[in-house]
């Protein structure tokens, strides 16, 4: 803008001077006694320009002198700001490509150059921590906390996870409990925590975060049903052969993960184990009626409750509705053999046999044939199953 006023002022005395030069016979007198001095319009006019421009340049040029020092501190500050700058996005590139000795150097540098202080700090100790030298990433991460105290949530987060995967799980621990004082549902400190507690064994810790982050959906279903599954298998298993602490572990879990199929068999193995099949048929029934799943099906023949005929009448039940499933047919096999109804028994095994064949049901096939007194096709059965068993163990 300020060339364009000065471009204009310049076009306007070009058109004006030369008009007045040209047709103006006029002088300017100057007087001084004892001195006189006469001149033309135009040459006064012409001196007077002269001036005014010797003038301009000359407070231009000591406005420029003065503030000189201050305009090289300027440029110094923003070639080192600029430094800073290339060798932090140096170090961020030589980190993610796995050069972490050029990672750390760089951001040693940035750093000394006046980067940003929590950038350059951590990630000078990311690299170092990824050449095992945790002298060093420990100097960096105190450094990021006497440089840049206003990062304390991005500094506790990555000392966390340096700390996990160094397998610290203790202090990894203590880094979140430092940033719980000030976010206590921070959700990437939640998401980390929950893998320190598998890897401390604290179970029922697992299984609380995962209920947390699943409402808050910092957790994807697939990996929280696997999580979860571990949990209750490490949980269940604590409480193996004891009924009744089994009985009191299973009251707490919610609905949602009772109905899980695979929870579901894994608990009723256990009670089954601790001389509890009743319970062990409840829960297998509970899970059978809101999803369906044929391992689980297989197992209720194992599960000896109080009222065997209303089970064989619920299997049956479930046959209308699954009646190709092999292992429901298996398991009704089991518990006909159970009530001594021998030729249903039969029947229901040898259909499951004709749909998958396995070790169970050449067993339980030929433990009927021996109550059949038919030893030969009970001899039978039994080499089949052992060859399904040699098969299903290879």
């Amino acid at each position: 803008m300020k060339l364009l006023v000065w471009l204009l002022l310049v076009a306007g005395a070009a058109v004006a001077v030369p008009l007045v030069v040209g047709h103006g016979n006029g002088y300017v007198l100057l007087v001084q006694p004892p001195y006189r001095v006469e001149l033309s319009t135009s040459l006064f006019l012409l001196l007077a320009l002269l001036l005014f421009l010797s003038m301009h340049a000359l407070l231009r040029l000591i406005s420029y002198t003065l503030r000189l020092p201050e305009n090289v501190r300027a440029f110094k500050h923003e070639k080192r700001s600029r430094d800073a700058f290339t060798a932090l996005s140096d170090s961020l590139v030589a980190l993610a490509e796995g050069r972490y000795s050029k990672a750390e150097r760089s951001a040693a540098n940035a750093l000394e150059l006046g980067a940003d202080p929590l950038i350059s700090t951590l990630t000078a100790a990311r690299a170092a921590h990824k050449m095992k030298n945790f002298e060093r990433r420990d100097y960096y991460l105190a450094e990021a906390e006497r440089l840049a105290p206003d990062g304390e949530v991005a500094r506790l987060l990555c000392q966390a996870e340096l700390l996990l995967d160094q397998r610290r799980f203790g202090n990894a621990l203590g880094a979140l409990g430092q940033l719980e004082k000030r976010d206590a549902r921070h959700l990437p400190a939640m998401q980390l925590e929950v893998k320190i507690r598998r890897q401390l064994g604290d179970w029922d810790g697992v299984l609380a975060l995962i209920t947390q982050l699943e409402k808050r959906g910092g957790i994807e279903l697939l990996t929280a049903q696997q999580w979860k599954l571990q949990a209750h298998l490490e949980l269940l298993d604590r409480n193996d052969g004891d009924a009744e602490m089994l009985g009191v572990y299973w009251q707490k879990v919610p609905d949602s993960d009772q109905l899980d199929s695979r929870i579901a068999l894994v608990a009723a193995r256990c009670f089954v184990k601790a001389g509890d099949g009743a319970t062990a048929a409840r829960i297998v029934e509970k899970s059978l009626t809101k999803q369906w799943d044929g391992a689980l099906a297989e197992f209720y023949g194992e599960c000896i409750g109080n009222d065997p005929v209303r089970q064989l009448e619920q299997a049956e039940y479930w046959l209308r509705q699954h009646h190709n499933d092999a292992g429901l047919l298996l398991a009704l096999g089991k518990l006909c053999a159970r009530e001594e109804l021998w030729g249903k028994a039969q029947s229901y095994l040898e259909a499951s046999i004709s749909l998958q064949q396995g070790s169970a049901g050449h067993h339980a096939l030929a433990q009927i044939m021996e109550r059949l007194d038919r030893p030969a096709a009970a001899a039978e059965h039994y080499r089949q199953s052992l060859e399904y068993k040699i098969a299903e163990c290879a």
